[in-house]
Protein backbone atom coordinates (compact mmCIF):
# COMPACT_ATOMS: atom_id res chain seq x y z
CA UNK A 1 0.00 0.00 0.00
CA UNK A 2 1.32 3.57 -1.20
CA UNK A 3 2.14 5.50 2.13
CA UNK A 4 0.44 9.13 2.45
CA UNK A 5 2.50 12.56 1.59
CA UNK A 6 4.13 12.91 5.34
CA UNK A 7 6.27 15.74 5.25
CA UNK A 8 3.28 18.24 6.69
CA UNK A 9 4.48 16.82 10.09
CA UNK A 10 7.34 17.99 11.70
CA UNK A 11 10.15 15.79 13.81
CA UNK A 12 7.93 16.18 17.28
CA UNK A 13 4.96 14.76 16.09
CA UNK A 14 3.58 11.91 17.82
CA UNK A 15 2.03 8.42 16.60
CA UNK A 16 0.24 6.47 19.00
CA UNK A 17 -2.36 4.23 19.98
CA UNK A 18 -5.28 4.62 22.46
CA UNK A 19 -7.37 2.51 25.11
CA UNK A 20 -9.81 2.50 27.49
CA UNK A 21 -9.68 1.03 31.27
CA UNK A 22 -12.89 -0.90 31.25
CA UNK A 23 -12.50 -1.49 28.19
CA UNK A 24 -9.30 -3.62 28.48
CA UNK A 25 -8.32 -3.63 31.75
CA UNK A 26 -10.87 -6.43 33.18
CA UNK A 27 -9.92 -7.88 37.17
CA UNK A 28 -13.09 -5.16 37.91
CA UNK A 29 -12.78 -6.80 41.61
CA UNK A 30 -9.28 -7.33 42.31
CA UNK A 31 -7.34 -5.05 44.30
CA UNK A 32 -9.59 -2.71 45.91
CA UNK A 33 -11.59 -1.60 42.90
CA UNK A 34 -15.33 -0.89 42.95
CA UNK A 35 -17.95 -1.13 40.90
CA UNK A 36 -18.40 1.32 38.45
CA UNK A 37 -21.93 2.40 36.11
CA UNK A 38 -20.35 0.17 33.50
CA UNK A 39 -20.38 -2.61 35.59
CA UNK A 40 -23.94 -1.76 36.81
CA UNK A 41 -25.00 -1.40 33.31
CA UNK A 42 -23.49 -4.25 32.14
CA UNK A 43 -25.76 -6.41 34.47
CA UNK A 44 -29.06 -5.28 33.21
CA UNK A 45 -30.68 -7.77 30.52
CA UNK A 46 -30.27 -6.59 27.25
CA UNK A 47 -28.15 -3.53 27.77
CA UNK A 48 -24.95 -4.80 25.75
CA UNK A 49 -25.19 -6.80 22.81
CA UNK A 50 -24.71 -10.83 23.77
CA UNK A 51 -24.31 -10.26 27.47
CA UNK A 52 -21.50 -9.00 27.37
CA UNK A 53 -18.83 -7.44 30.30
CA UNK A 54 -15.99 -5.95 30.91
CA UNK A 55 -15.31 -8.47 33.88
CA UNK A 56 -12.24 -9.84 31.86
CA UNK A 57 -12.09 -7.71 28.93
CA UNK A 58 -8.02 -8.05 27.61
CA UNK A 59 -6.56 -8.64 30.64
CA UNK A 60 -4.54 -6.04 30.86
CA UNK A 61 -4.50 -5.22 34.35
CA UNK A 62 -1.83 -8.91 34.53
CA UNK A 63 -0.51 -8.78 31.14
CA UNK A 64 0.41 -4.61 30.50
CA UNK A 65 3.86 -5.56 30.23
CA UNK A 66 2.79 -7.94 27.02
CA UNK A 67 1.11 -5.06 25.89
CA UNK A 68 3.60 -2.45 26.07
CA UNK A 69 5.95 -4.92 24.29
CA UNK A 70 3.48 -4.68 21.27
CA UNK A 71 3.58 -1.08 21.67
CA UNK A 72 7.28 -1.15 21.16
CA UNK A 73 7.10 -3.56 18.16
CA UNK A 74 4.87 -0.97 16.39
CA UNK A 75 7.39 2.00 16.81
CA UNK A 76 4.82 4.10 19.15
CA UNK A 77 5.98 6.86 20.68
CA UNK A 78 2.96 7.32 22.64
CA UNK A 79 0.58 5.30 24.13
CA UNK A 80 -3.12 7.24 25.72
CA UNK A 81 -4.81 5.13 28.18
CA UNK A 82 -7.31 6.68 30.67
CA UNK A 83 -7.06 5.67 34.91
CA UNK A 84 -10.19 4.05 36.34
CA UNK A 85 -11.49 5.99 39.03
CA UNK A 86 -13.01 3.50 41.00
CA UNK A 87 -9.78 1.70 40.91
CA UNK A 88 -8.10 4.41 42.49
CA UNK A 89 -10.76 5.97 44.50
CA UNK A 90 -13.22 3.26 44.87
CA UNK A 91 -15.42 5.22 47.67
CA UNK A 92 -15.39 8.01 44.74
CA UNK A 93 -14.44 10.92 47.96
CA UNK A 94 -12.29 9.70 50.16
CA UNK A 95 -9.27 7.42 50.82
CA UNK A 96 -6.97 6.25 48.06
CA UNK A 97 -6.68 3.08 46.87
CA UNK A 98 -2.72 2.39 47.05
CA UNK A 99 -3.00 -0.57 44.98
CA UNK A 100 -4.90 1.28 42.32
CA UNK A 101 -2.35 3.77 41.57
CA UNK A 102 0.64 1.40 41.99
CA UNK A 103 -0.53 -0.50 38.72
CA UNK A 104 -0.72 2.79 37.16
CA UNK A 105 2.55 3.59 38.41
CA UNK A 106 4.08 0.55 37.16
CA UNK A 107 2.44 0.60 34.02
CA UNK A 108 3.70 4.50 33.65
CA UNK A 109 7.70 3.61 34.33
CA UNK A 110 7.46 0.47 31.58
CA UNK A 111 6.28 3.38 28.90
CA UNK A 112 8.52 5.76 29.84
CA UNK A 113 11.50 2.51 30.20
CA UNK A 114 10.33 1.46 26.39
CA UNK A 115 10.66 5.33 25.37
CA UNK A 116 6.64 5.59 25.02
CA UNK A 117 5.36 9.03 26.03
CA UNK A 118 2.35 8.36 28.42
CA UNK A 119 -0.85 10.37 27.66
CA UNK A 120 -3.58 9.89 30.41
CA UNK A 121 -6.95 10.52 30.48
CA UNK A 122 -8.62 10.91 34.02
CA UNK A 123 -12.27 9.96 33.29
CA UNK A 124 -13.43 7.72 30.11
CA UNK A 125 -16.56 6.97 31.44
CA UNK A 126 -16.11 4.40 34.17
CA UNK A 127 -18.25 6.75 36.93
CA UNK A 128 -17.75 4.70 40.79
CA UNK A 129 -21.45 3.34 40.90
CA UNK A 130 -21.76 4.90 44.63
CA UNK A 131 -21.29 8.34 43.03
CA UNK A 132 -24.17 7.08 40.78
CA UNK A 133 -26.55 6.48 43.76
CA UNK A 134 -25.49 9.69 44.91
CA UNK A 135 -27.22 11.41 41.88
CA UNK A 136 -23.90 11.02 39.67
CA UNK A 137 -23.36 13.88 37.03
CA UNK A 138 -26.73 15.88 36.83
CA UNK A 139 -25.25 16.90 40.26
CA UNK A 140 -22.96 19.38 41.06
CA UNK A 141 -20.83 17.26 43.51
CA UNK A 142 -19.72 14.86 41.09
CA UNK A 143 -17.66 17.68 39.68
CA UNK A 144 -15.50 18.49 42.47
CA UNK A 145 -15.35 15.25 43.40
CA UNK A 146 -14.37 14.01 39.62
CA UNK A 147 -11.09 17.20 40.71
CA UNK A 148 -10.42 15.97 43.81
CA UNK A 149 -9.54 12.32 42.23
CA UNK A 150 -8.03 13.98 39.11
CA UNK A 151 -5.30 15.73 41.67
CA UNK A 152 -4.50 12.51 43.52
CA UNK A 153 -3.58 10.81 40.26
CA UNK A 154 -1.56 14.50 38.57
CA UNK A 155 0.14 14.03 42.32
CA UNK A 156 1.40 10.37 41.97
CA UNK A 157 2.22 10.38 38.03
CA UNK A 158 3.08 13.71 37.20
CA UNK A 159 6.79 13.56 38.18
CA UNK A 160 6.90 11.44 34.85
CA UNK A 161 3.37 11.89 32.61
CA UNK A 162 3.39 15.55 30.95
CA UNK A 163 0.09 15.06 29.00
CA UNK A 164 -3.53 14.88 30.34
CA UNK A 165 -7.06 14.83 29.06
CA UNK A 166 -9.48 15.49 31.68
CA UNK A 167 -12.32 13.72 30.35
CA UNK A 168 -13.00 11.63 26.92
CA UNK A 169 -15.88 12.39 25.21
CA UNK A 170 -18.52 13.89 27.60
CA UNK A 171 -20.90 14.01 24.27
CA UNK A 172 -21.32 9.73 25.04
CA UNK A 173 -21.58 10.35 28.82
CA UNK A 174 -24.57 12.92 28.69
CA UNK A 175 -26.51 12.51 25.55
CA UNK A 176 -26.24 8.66 25.16
CA UNK A 177 -25.98 7.94 28.63
CA UNK A 178 -28.59 10.03 29.99
CA UNK A 179 -30.61 10.95 27.02
CA UNK A 180 -30.54 8.28 24.67
CA UNK A 181 -30.03 5.34 27.48
CA UNK A 182 -28.15 3.52 25.21
CA UNK A 183 -25.01 3.82 27.67
CA UNK A 184 -24.32 3.72 31.30
CA UNK A 185 -26.26 4.38 33.21
CA UNK A 186 -29.26 4.28 30.94
CA UNK A 187 -31.34 7.31 31.80
CA UNK A 188 -33.74 8.44 29.11
CA UNK A 189 -34.07 12.27 30.80
CA UNK A 190 -33.61 15.55 28.85
CA UNK A 191 -32.86 17.76 32.55
CA UNK A 192 -30.78 14.95 34.05
CA UNK A 193 -28.51 15.08 30.09
CA UNK A 194 -28.18 18.53 30.49
CA UNK A 195 -27.50 19.01 33.87
CA UNK A 196 -25.00 16.14 33.72
CA UNK A 197 -23.55 18.09 30.32
CA UNK A 198 -23.01 21.41 32.53
CA UNK A 199 -21.39 18.71 35.78
CA UNK A 200 -19.33 17.09 32.47
CA UNK A 201 -18.01 20.60 31.75
CA UNK A 202 -17.23 22.17 35.09
CA UNK A 203 -15.64 18.85 36.16
CA UNK A 204 -13.18 19.74 33.51
CA UNK A 205 -12.59 22.92 34.37
CA UNK A 206 -11.75 21.93 37.93
CA UNK A 207 -9.41 19.36 36.92
CA UNK A 208 -7.64 21.30 34.89
CA UNK A 209 -6.75 23.52 38.00
CA UNK A 210 -6.60 20.59 40.22
CA UNK A 211 -4.11 18.98 37.85
CA UNK A 212 -1.83 21.98 37.77
CA UNK A 213 -1.65 22.41 40.71
CA UNK A 214 -0.92 19.15 42.08
CA UNK A 215 1.47 17.45 39.59
CA UNK A 216 5.40 18.11 40.53
CA UNK A 217 5.83 17.88 36.80
CA UNK A 218 5.11 20.23 33.82
CA UNK A 219 1.71 19.59 32.77
CA UNK A 220 -0.06 19.80 29.28
CA UNK A 221 -3.93 19.93 29.82
CA UNK A 222 -6.65 18.93 27.34
CA UNK A 223 -9.79 17.58 26.79
CA UNK A 224 -11.14 15.42 24.09
CA UNK A 225 -14.23 15.58 22.25
CA UNK A 226 -16.11 12.95 19.28
CA UNK A 227 -16.92 15.89 16.03
CA UNK A 228 -18.44 15.32 13.36
CA UNK A 229 -19.25 17.11 10.11
CA UNK A 230 -23.03 17.96 9.96
CA UNK A 231 -24.62 18.10 6.14
CA UNK A 232 -28.27 18.51 5.30
CA UNK A 233 -29.64 15.44 3.29
CA UNK A 234 -31.78 17.93 1.17
CA UNK A 235 -31.35 21.49 0.03
CA UNK A 236 -34.65 22.18 2.01
CA UNK A 237 -34.72 24.99 4.90
CA UNK A 238 -35.61 22.07 7.01
CA UNK A 239 -33.15 19.86 6.35
CA UNK A 240 -30.73 23.28 6.72
CA UNK A 241 -32.25 23.79 10.09
CA UNK A 242 -31.59 20.15 11.17
CA UNK A 243 -28.23 20.21 10.24
CA UNK A 244 -27.46 23.74 12.37
CA UNK A 245 -29.36 21.95 15.23
CA UNK A 246 -27.27 18.46 14.86
CA UNK A 247 -23.67 20.93 14.50
CA UNK A 248 -24.68 22.39 17.86
CA UNK A 249 -25.37 19.17 19.28
CA UNK A 250 -22.60 17.33 18.23
CA UNK A 251 -19.67 20.26 18.19
CA UNK A 252 -20.82 23.51 19.53
CA UNK A 253 -22.21 22.63 22.47
CA UNK A 254 -19.06 20.60 23.59
CA UNK A 255 -16.42 23.12 22.22
CA UNK A 256 -17.80 26.63 22.74
CA UNK A 257 -17.51 26.54 26.66
CA UNK A 258 -14.43 25.28 26.97
CA UNK A 259 -13.22 27.78 24.23
CA UNK A 260 -14.60 30.37 26.24
CA UNK A 261 -17.75 31.38 24.29
CA UNK A 262 -20.24 30.30 26.82
CA UNK A 263 -23.43 27.76 25.53
CA UNK A 264 -24.53 28.48 22.27
CA UNK A 265 -27.88 30.19 22.62
CA UNK A 266 -30.02 28.45 20.14
CA UNK A 267 -29.29 25.24 21.60
CA UNK A 268 -30.64 26.39 24.92
CA UNK A 269 -33.54 27.21 23.40
CA UNK A 270 -34.08 23.93 21.91
CA UNK A 271 -33.34 22.06 24.88
CA UNK A 272 -35.38 24.22 27.01
CA UNK A 273 -33.86 23.54 30.06
CA UNK A 274 -32.45 25.78 32.85
CA UNK A 275 -28.78 25.37 33.16
CA UNK A 276 -27.69 24.72 36.75
CA UNK A 277 -24.80 27.54 36.62
CA UNK A 278 -23.32 29.73 39.15
CA UNK A 279 -21.47 33.02 38.88
CA UNK A 280 -17.70 32.16 37.93
CA UNK A 281 -18.44 28.58 36.93
CA UNK A 282 -18.07 29.90 32.88
CA UNK A 283 -14.67 30.91 33.64
CA UNK A 284 -14.05 27.66 35.49
CA UNK A 285 -15.04 25.67 32.59
CA UNK A 286 -13.05 27.85 30.20
CA UNK A 287 -9.40 27.15 31.50
CA UNK A 288 -6.91 27.59 29.15
CA UNK A 289 -6.15 24.52 27.21
CA UNK A 290 -2.76 23.46 25.86
CA UNK A 291 -4.34 21.27 23.00
CA UNK A 292 -7.85 20.44 21.72
CA UNK A 293 -8.26 16.48 21.39
CA UNK A 294 -10.54 14.96 18.24
CA UNK A 295 -11.71 11.57 18.20
CA UNK A 296 -13.50 11.37 14.42
CA UNK A 297 -15.46 8.60 12.95
CA UNK A 298 -18.25 9.68 10.56
CA UNK A 299 -19.96 12.49 9.10
CA UNK A 300 -23.81 13.08 9.84
CA UNK A 301 -25.86 13.72 6.84
CA UNK A 302 -29.16 14.46 8.71
CA UNK A 303 -32.80 15.16 7.94
CA UNK A 304 -35.36 17.39 10.33
CA UNK A 305 -37.52 14.97 12.26
CA UNK A 306 -39.56 16.76 14.52
CA UNK A 307 -40.22 13.56 16.95
CA UNK A 308 -38.05 13.93 19.74
CA UNK A 309 -35.16 16.62 21.12
CA UNK A 310 -32.84 17.27 19.48
CA UNK A 311 -35.10 17.03 15.66
CA UNK A 312 -32.90 16.14 13.48
CA UNK A 313 -31.91 12.00 12.65
CA UNK A 314 -29.13 10.18 10.45
CA UNK A 315 -29.54 9.62 6.80
CA UNK A 316 -27.15 6.88 5.72
CA UNK A 317 -24.21 8.58 3.29
CA UNK A 318 -22.88 7.31 -0.16
CA UNK A 319 -19.63 6.04 0.75
CA UNK A 320 -18.47 2.92 2.01
CA UNK A 321 -19.14 1.36 5.74
CA UNK A 322 -17.21 0.07 8.91
CA UNK A 323 -17.86 -2.92 10.75
CA UNK A 324 -20.51 -0.26 13.06
CA UNK A 325 -22.47 0.46 10.05
CA UNK A 326 -20.55 3.78 9.83
CA UNK A 327 -19.25 5.75 6.76
CA UNK A 328 -15.86 6.03 5.54
CA UNK A 329 -15.57 10.04 4.69
CA UNK A 330 -11.32 10.64 5.68
CA UNK A 331 -12.27 14.10 4.55
CA UNK A 332 -14.52 14.91 7.05
CA UNK A 333 -11.26 15.08 9.47
CA UNK A 334 -9.57 17.06 7.37
CA UNK A 335 -12.31 19.71 7.35
CA UNK A 336 -13.01 19.43 11.12
CA UNK A 337 -9.35 20.13 11.89
CA UNK A 338 -9.20 23.47 9.34
CA UNK A 339 -12.22 24.41 11.25
CA UNK A 340 -10.86 24.36 14.58
CA UNK A 341 -7.58 26.20 13.64
CA UNK A 342 -9.40 28.74 11.11
CA UNK A 343 -12.90 28.82 13.07
CA UNK A 344 -12.06 28.49 16.25
CA UNK A 345 -8.37 29.37 16.89
CA UNK A 346 -7.43 26.26 18.03
CA UNK A 347 -3.26 26.74 18.58
CA UNK A 348 -2.61 22.80 19.15
CA UNK A 349 -4.40 19.91 17.82
CA UNK A 350 -4.55 16.15 18.65
CA UNK A 351 -6.12 14.00 16.61
CA UNK A 352 -6.68 11.27 19.85
CA UNK A 353 -9.32 8.88 18.17
CA UNK A 354 -9.42 7.17 14.63
CA UNK A 355 -9.69 3.85 13.91
CA UNK A 356 -12.27 1.54 12.55
CA UNK A 357 -14.41 -1.65 13.44
CA UNK A 358 -14.08 -4.59 10.71
CA UNK A 359 -14.70 -8.73 11.53
CA UNK A 360 -11.08 -9.90 11.95
CA UNK A 361 -10.16 -13.15 11.97
CA UNK A 362 -6.79 -15.32 12.51
CA UNK A 363 -6.00 -17.01 9.12
CA UNK A 364 -4.69 -20.43 8.69
CA UNK A 365 -1.59 -18.70 8.17
CA UNK A 366 -1.45 -17.31 11.99
CA UNK A 367 -1.99 -13.43 10.35
CA UNK A 368 -5.01 -10.95 10.51
CA UNK A 369 -5.44 -9.53 6.78
CA UNK A 370 -7.49 -6.57 7.63
CA UNK A 371 -7.11 -4.51 4.08
CA UNK A 372 -9.49 -2.34 4.75
CA UNK A 373 -8.57 -1.06 8.60
CA UNK A 374 -5.17 -0.83 6.67
CA UNK A 375 -6.76 1.74 4.02
CA UNK A 376 -8.69 3.53 6.73
CA UNK A 377 -6.01 4.12 8.61
CA UNK A 378 -3.42 5.72 5.61
CA UNK A 379 -6.42 7.44 4.21
CA UNK A 380 -7.50 9.17 7.72
CA UNK A 381 -3.39 9.76 8.06
CA UNK A 382 -3.73 11.36 5.30
CA UNK A 383 -6.57 13.93 5.39
CA UNK A 384 -4.87 14.32 8.75
CA UNK A 385 -1.80 15.40 6.71
CA UNK A 386 -3.66 17.77 4.05
CA UNK A 387 -5.23 19.35 7.06
CA UNK A 388 -2.01 20.50 8.58
CA UNK A 389 0.16 21.42 5.65
CA UNK A 390 -2.99 24.16 4.93
CA UNK A 391 -2.39 25.55 8.59
CA UNK A 392 -3.88 22.99 10.77
CA UNK A 393 -1.80 22.65 13.81
CA UNK A 394 -2.06 19.36 14.84
CA UNK A 395 0.66 17.68 16.27
CA UNK A 396 0.51 13.89 16.91
CA UNK A 397 -2.51 11.19 15.60
CA UNK A 398 -3.49 7.72 17.73
CA UNK A 399 -4.96 5.01 16.61
CA UNK A 400 -8.58 3.69 18.26
CA UNK A 401 -7.44 1.42 19.26
CA UNK A 402 -3.96 -0.48 20.01
CA UNK A 403 -6.14 -3.92 20.78
CA UNK A 404 -9.30 -5.43 20.27
CA UNK A 405 -11.81 -5.21 23.45
CA UNK A 406 -15.02 -4.41 24.90
CA UNK A 407 -16.79 -2.18 22.77
CA UNK A 408 -19.17 -0.87 25.30
CA UNK A 409 -23.12 -1.41 24.44
CA UNK A 410 -21.49 -3.39 21.31
CA UNK A 411 -19.83 -5.93 23.69
CA UNK A 412 -16.66 -7.57 21.95
CA UNK A 413 -18.18 -8.37 18.16
CA UNK A 414 -16.77 -5.04 17.06
CA UNK A 415 -13.28 -5.00 17.10
CA UNK A 416 -11.00 -1.81 16.59
CA UNK A 417 -7.77 -3.22 17.82
CA UNK A 418 -4.60 -2.50 15.25
CA UNK A 419 -3.74 -5.97 17.40
CA UNK A 420 -6.32 -9.03 17.25
CA UNK A 421 -7.15 -10.34 20.93
CA UNK A 422 -8.29 -14.25 21.25
CA UNK A 423 -10.53 -13.04 24.16
CA UNK A 424 -11.08 -16.99 25.37
CA UNK A 425 -7.04 -17.61 25.36
CA UNK A 426 -5.73 -13.75 25.52
CA UNK A 427 -3.46 -14.64 22.58
CA UNK A 428 -2.37 -11.14 20.84
CA UNK A 429 -1.57 -10.77 16.89
CA UNK A 430 -0.53 -8.06 15.28
CA UNK A 431 -2.90 -7.16 12.40
CA UNK A 432 -1.75 -6.17 8.98
CA UNK A 433 -3.00 -2.85 9.57
CA UNK A 434 -0.48 -2.49 12.63
CA UNK A 435 2.42 -3.45 10.69
CA UNK A 436 0.74 -1.09 8.19
CA UNK A 437 1.27 1.81 11.00
CA UNK A 438 5.01 0.91 11.79
CA UNK A 439 5.65 1.44 8.21
CA UNK A 440 4.05 4.84 8.24
CA UNK A 441 6.28 5.58 11.83
CA UNK A 442 8.96 4.47 10.56
CA UNK A 443 8.73 6.68 7.08
CA UNK A 444 8.19 9.97 9.14
CA UNK A 445 11.01 9.34 10.95
CA UNK A 446 12.87 8.47 8.08
CA UNK A 447 11.69 11.84 6.16
CA UNK A 448 12.70 13.79 9.41
CA UNK A 449 15.84 12.12 10.84
CA UNK A 450 18.55 14.59 10.06
CA UNK A 451 21.91 12.98 10.76
CA UNK A 452 24.47 15.11 11.84
CA UNK A 453 27.51 16.09 9.82
CA UNK A 454 31.36 14.49 10.73
CA UNK A 455 34.71 15.65 10.27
Amino acid sequence: MRLPDLTAFGPGFRWGAATAAYQIEGAVAEDGRSPSIWDTFCAVPGAVDGGDTGEHACDHYHRWREDVGLMRELGLGAYRFSVAWPRVVPGGTGAVNRAGLDFYDRLVDALCEAGIRPNVTLYHWDLPQVLQDRGGWPVRETAQAFADYAAVVAARLGDRVTDWATINEPLCTAWIGHLEGLMAPGLTDLTAAVRAAFHLHLAHGLAAQAVRAASPGPVRLGITNNLSTCEPATSGEADKAAAQRADGHINRWWLDPVLGRGYPGDMLEVYGVDLPERPGDLATIAQPLDWLGVNYYFPQIVADDPGAVPYFRQVPGPGPRTGMDWEVHAAGLEELLLRLAHEYGVRELVVTESGAAYRDVVSPDGAVHDPERAAYVTEHVAATARAAAAGAPVTGFYVWSLLDNFEWAYGYDKRFGLVHVDYATQRRTIKDSGYLYADLIGEHRRLTHRPTSSG
